[in-house]
């Protein structure tokens, strides 16, 4: 019964953050009639705090600016706000990306299939242990030799899946 009401205490949590950062986005800057006309904005988020980096943060600004968005300010590490004109619309058949994209990097379906993966793996290599452990340490002689490459491999699969993992989200 704890680990359900930590998992569902994590995820009460997790939303109370969510819907704390989206009220704050609505009050830090708030827009009367007359500043909405004529303009459209969007937050971009980094779901890895990469707007702590300076040339990330210039770069994402000149790749906005393409299709016409200003920057409006920055929150914190994580989001940016920007605006355009509406009639900045017409050129983005021209561009080689979305200019309504809200996330740079890893959006959370990203977050969420790494996680899975790792998942997966973790879940795997339990299973192996624990039977070979069940076992006094070795495999009845019918399954002795699957085992012997099972488990190492389900061990070199999860630190080769947690090295990709460190590697994106470093290259992001």
């Amino acid at each position: 019964m704890l680990p359900v009401y930590s998992s569902t205490g994590g995820a009460v949590a997790a939303a109370a953050v969510v819907a704390r950062r989206r009220e704050e986005e609505e009050i830090l800057t708030p827009y009367n009639k007359d500043d909405l006309e004529g303009w459209e904005f969007k937050i971009v988020r980094s779901n890895f705090g990469r707007f702590s980096n300076y040339e990330i943060v210039q770069k994402v600004c000149q790749d906005e600016a393409r299709a016409g968005w200003e920057m409006v300010e920055k929150f914190d590490n994580e989001r940016i706000r920007f605006k355009r004109r509406t009639d900045r619309r017409s050129g983005d058949r021209q561009l080689d990306f979305n200019p309504y994209r809200t996330t740079i990097g890893f959006g959370e379906g990203r977050i969420s299939a790494i996680i899975l993966i790792a998942l997966v793996v973790v879940v795997a290599a339990t299973v192996a242990l624990i039977m070979y452990f069940q076992n006094g340490g070795h495999f009845d002689s019918h399954s002795s030799q699957q085992a012997a490459v099972f488990i190492p491999a389900i061990l070199v699969l999860a630190g080769v899946a947690a090295l990709a993992v460190v590697l994106l989200v470093r290259r992001r």
